[in-house]
């Protein structure tokens, strides 16, 4: 299995020396059953008055910083080995019973699923939408029908870098065919679950080539799972089409988009204190060589 690692480095930069509150961090891959992490350490300049890790509900790791110094700059630098091995989407090794739509799922699966499987809001466009990946003169094949959405995304919507906090409605994002990646996530989740699928939002890293085309790269990135009965949870990625998890290092996977914000947190001084936010991402692949940092595109 290759060794993927991933620097995440993020500065917060002021015009003169501010306060600052608790920052929460999810910058620690999982360790999954395809994903394991070997090494991981994060570097806080200035350095936390305290440091905590725990786990949500979700397994999703997260870290607590408090700060007791005031500073014109706060950096954060994450620096992760991942054991990954890429993993497809066999349809033969779906459950029998839920080869053709619609299915149910099981009644011992169903309470664990709920948070996953709840709608997300009322969008009649999105529904109507979502529909029409079933077949009416003859049996639908799950498979087929998750496959060809994420790609129908893919090839019908523009995917685009969008810096605004928050994510456009499923709605909006199918009316205007463009979003980022955490809008075309979310599209695609609101429709498999007007279908009844349990599908969830995964936040995490995508490995790209750079420039030059060598083996480096990276961006953070979002897309989506779905639990398909017999291979479990699959990784779908409805801004390039892949199916599978190749290329993509899971941080949290969440049943809303709002609980998987990589870092976050509060500092005190004027509004004209702050200067800017950057933030850059390189995953690399059993290569060595000079840093160079890519930007993030969430």
């Amino acid at each position: 299995m290759p060794i993927l690692t991933i620097r995440h480095l993020t500065t917060y930069r002021y015009r003169r020396p501010v306060a600052f509150g608790e920052h929460v961090m999810m910058l620690r891959p999982r360790d999954d059953g395809d994903q394991r992490v070997l090494d991981a350490a994060i570097e806080i300049t200035p350095g936390p008055s305290r440091l905590s890790w725990t786990r949500d509900a979700f397994g999703n790791h997260l870290a607590v910083a408090a700060f007791a110094v005031h500073a014109d700059e706060l950096t954060f630098s994450s620096t992760t080995s991942v054991d990954h091995a890429a993993t497809g989407f066999d349809r033969d090794e779906i459950a029998y019973f839920a080869r053709t739509f619609p299915f149910a799922y099981p009644a011992e699966d169903r309470a664990s699923l709920t948070p996953f499987t709840t709608p997300i809001g009322q969008h009649p466009d999105v529904e109507r939408w979502a529909a029409g990946f079933v077949a009416y003169d003859g049996p639908t094949h799950t498979g087929d029908l998750i496959v060809d959405m994420t790609r129908t995304i893919k090839r019908t919507c523009r995917h685009v870098a969008r810096h605004e906090k928050g994510i456009q409605s499923p709605t909006e994002t199918l009316q205007r065919a463009s979003g980022s990646c955490r809008d075309l996530a979310v599209l695609m989740i609101a429709a498999l679950r007007s279908l009844g699928f349990a599908a969830r939002f995964v936040s995490g890293y995508l490995k790209v080539a750079d420039d030059d085309d060598s083996l480096t790269g990276g961006n953070t990135h979002a897309w989506v799972q779905v639990y398909v009965p017999g291979p479990g949870w699959v990784d779908f990625d409805p801004s390039s089409g892949a199916i599978g998890n190749k290329d993509l290092v899971r941080v949290a996977v969440v049943h809303d988009p709002s609980a998987a914000i990589p870092l976050q947190g509060s500092w005190f001084g004027s509004a004209s204190d702050h200067i800017a936010m950057q933030v850059a991402v390189k995953v690399t692949a059993n290569a060595a060589g000079p840093d160079r940092l890519g930007r993030a595109s969430r």
